[in-house]
């Protein structure tokens, strides 16, 4: 470890890295802000939206919709982390100090993390309640809490770690281009990490499509062939198709430029997309309220009536006709009777 530059400005690591540091507004930033603005503003509405429905409606007062309360929780930080990174971007970066330039980018990655994880978390919950043939309303709550708490201990790691030990201000050589004030190493580990929960949930919404199939053919050789299982297997697909295919299309393309910056790849042209991919991953905090919230036929009910106070009786009187037991954070809703006993209230 060489000499360590902890007095010197944002610009001097930024010429380090290679990484261009304009002291105006170049067309390509004012796209980037004017784009970042938009999704942020569309996250912040929309997962509010989400929090508020969930702590209106009683009938979401129980441990899966903590959950899912807590990646809407995790998507507000994000839009707002990723809100001040906007104001604090193009020819702004030059002015930060070192610790300003750490919160920006500590926010950004604590708040990324805690979704990331809490995603994986509800994949994790949804499969051991499947397997264990458990209504959603009967989980644990003392588990589901500490599923939380684990999460933003994970994600504050992660997070924290760059500014006090992870940053390559002692060593330069180390430095990346696109996060120029952090270890390469830092990089590769953050996009390996998420790309292994991605693995990670697609070997779980795997086990769960397989093990309904398997029950729902099961029961249709003891019931006259209805409809409803075919749709039920249908409606499987769709889910974990949508799931899975919104974290590819939001992350993967980060993930992917992190990790070649992170193993020094020189001939990658890193910078030229970082910016977008950066944006697209943010986009996943709107597309994370839609596919695991805005999907679920009461949530989207608790939004009508937040939202037209003249809608509340007829949604009143729609609602009745549900259990207040049988809800989930997706829109697949499966009633399998097996022995006189349902099967489970929901998967997906």
């Amino acid at each position: 470890m060489g000499q360590c530059y902890y007095n010197e400005t944002i610009g001097f690591f930024y010429n380090n890295s290679g990484k261009e540091l304009s002291p105006h507004w170049r067309p390509k930033d004012v796209l980037v802000v004017a784009l970042g603005l938009t999704v942020s503003v569309l996250v912040l509405l929309t997962n509010l939206l989400v929090i508020a429905a969930i702590a209106s409606n009683r009938r979401f007062h129980q441990p899966i919709y903590y959950l899912l309360g807590n990646l809407a929780a995790a998507d507000l930080f994000a839009g707002m982390a990723y809100l001040f990174l906007m104001f604090h971007t193009g020819p702004r970066t030059a002015r930060l100090s070192l610790k300003g330039w750490f919160l920006r980018q500590g926010l950004l990655d604590t708040s990324l993390t805690a979704s990331v994880a809490t995603l994986l978390a509800i994949a994790v919950e949804r499969h051991r309640s499947v397997m264990a043939v458990q209504l959603h309303s009967r989980l644990p709550r003392g588990r589901v809490v500490t599923l939380i708490v684990g999460v933003w201990v994970a994600a504050l790691g992660l997070g924290l770690l760059p500014a006090h030990f992870w940053h390559c201000l002692c060593d330069l050589d180390s430095c990346s281009r696109m996060v120029p004030l952090f270890s390469r190493s830092y990089l590769a580990v953050w996009a390996l990490s998420s790309l292994l929960v991605f693995l990670l949930m697609v070997v779980v919404y795997t086990r769960i499509f397989f093990y309904v199939r398997r029950r729902v053919e099961r029961m249709a050789e003891h019931v006259s062939c209805h409809p409803r299982y075919r749709e039920t297997t249908l409606s499987l697909v769709k889910t974990v198709v949508i799931i899975l295919g919104a974290f590819v299309v939001c992350w993967t393309p980060g993930q992917v430029v992190l990790l070649l910056d992170g193993l020094d790849c020189k001939s990658c042209n890193v910078l030229a997309v970082e910016k977008y991919f950066l944006l697209l991953a943010e986009a996943n905090s709107l597309v994370n309220a839609v596919v695991y919230s805005c999907r679920d036929a009461e949530m989207r009910r608790t939004f009508r009536r937040l939202l037209c106070c003249t809608c509340l009786s007829r949604s009143n009187h729609k609602s009745a006709h549900y259990s207040s037991s049988a809800r989930t954070g997706a829109s697949t809703r499966i009633m399998l009777p097996e022995n006189g006993h349902p099967l489970m209230d929901s998967t997906l």
